[in-house]
């Protein structure tokens, strides 16, 4: 095992090595590095006009990001048998946070949509965690229901009316981005699970077939998918963000204008430091530095998805379905932010996981890759992590 190791005790008392792995921790460290940087230079202008200070949003996202490394190591102090034993807890949790952020009073409304509680010094997107305890459940019905899923369509049916309900609660807020990633998210895994080709086309098509009718019969979605068609015909409205964006990435060519030196972050580019900080990385350091981001995405991404194998291969099968969530949700969210700021999608307020301003969104993340090393280090301990080129064979 080439992994290094941190000490930690056991319930007993006995000294024992935990694993971490360098192929997670590696990307995750770079990409926080290069975040924080980002957000320095995106929001120097934004803060020192809102703020009088011009680091002040770079100061918060660095205490957003220690308190996120408390939260990770705490989730790898967690053995993945607890989250496993209570996924229904868990499950009635994601759920009660949906609907308390729907009530007035509670629910804190920025532009028009109602995500957030106020916890004192921040506001907290509680989309963020119910989408993961909801994954958690998934992960927990596929190993508990694993025969019904495979061959009843009823039992796939129950884990995609609880996605289902939890993306009306989200749509409600609203958030539509969010309400997409949970549904491809949970979908992604119920196949990997062995769900049946023939199960998944009903939810598809009719999820599919609901958020385009949702987008089409809400004025303000129309306006955001006629810009994305389009955004030049109308620059300095509805396709104002994205034609700047563009413009951004544009710029930056092969090497990037040089740190600090973009000009679409200055009051050009709405949310330069949140949803479209990928924008102002392609300005400032051009192709390249878009090709190391993606790279190291991913990688992360990859690894993730290798430690799911791992887990299956020593028979932890919550786990491994665990990892696999991680794995695709990351990617997806990240390739809808990369796809939303180079024109490739609609317009969604999704940040950019690990890079993008935003306590909610690092805490959470922060946290789940924690337990993704927690399950690194409790497949090691098995002895059986390894997959031979024999296992690979049909």
């Amino acid at each position: 095992m080439t992994a290094a190791t941190l000490s930690y005790a056991r319930s007993t008392g006995r000294p024992r090595r935990f694993a971490l792995d360098p192929w997670v921790i590696g990307p995750v460290a770079a990409l926080l590095l290069i975040g924080l940087v980002m957000v320095a230079s995106a929001s120097i202008g934004v803060s020192d006009r809102e703020m009088g200070a011009p680091f002040y949003y770079f100061q918060r996202q660095l205490m957003f990001v220690g308190l996120g490394l408390v939260a990770a190591t705490i989730a790898m102090a967690i053995p993945t048998a607890v989250w496993e034993k209570y996924s229904m807890v868990l499950l009635g949790t994601g759920i009660v946070l949906l609907i308390v952020v729907l009530i007035p009073g509670i629910g804190h409304e920025v532009n028009g949509s109602r995500r957030w509680v106020r916890l004192g010094f921040m506001n907290f997107q509680v989309s963020e965690l119910a989408r993961v305890l909801l994954l958690t459940y998934v992960a927990s019905y596929a190993v508990r229901r694993a025969d019904e899923l495979r061959s009843d369509f009823k039992g796939f049916m129950r884990p995609v009316a609880v996605l289902g309900g939890a993306a009306v609660l989200l749509l409600l807020e609203p958030d539509f981005g969010a309400a997409t990633v949970l549904l491809a998210t949970g979908i992604a895994v119920l196949f990997l699970a062995g769900a049946r080709i023939t199960h998944l086309l009903v939810p598809v098509v009719v999820g599919v077939a609901g958020l385009a009718v949702l987008a089409v019969t809400s004025p303000y979605r129309l306006r955001r998918l006629v810009a994305f068609r389009d955004p030049w015909g109308d620059p300095f409205d509805s396709g104002f963000q994205l034609v700047q964006s563009l413009i951004a990435i544009g710029r930056g060519e092969w090497f990037g204008v040089g740190l600090g030196s973009s000009v679409q972050k200055l009051f050009y580019l709405p949310e330069a430091h949140t949803d479209f900080v990928f924008a102002v990385l392609a300005e400032e350091f051009g192709f390249v530095g878009v090709v190391i981001v993606l790279s190291l995405f991913a990688l992360l991404v990859g690894r993730a998805l290798t430690i799911s194998r791992n887990a299956a291969h020593a028979g932890l099968q919550f786990q491994s379905y665990v990892a696999a969530s991680i794995g695709i949700w990351l990617g997806l969210q990240a390739f809808v932010n990369i796809g939303v700021n180079t024109g490739l999608l609609p317009t969604k307020g999704l940040t950019l996981p690990l890079l993008s301003y935003g306590g909610s969104s690092m805490l959470v993340t922060l946290a789940w890759l924690g337990v993704l090393l927690r399950i690194h280090h409790e497949t090691q301990q098995t002895g059986r992590s390894a997959v031979t080129r024999e296992d690979r064979r049909p």
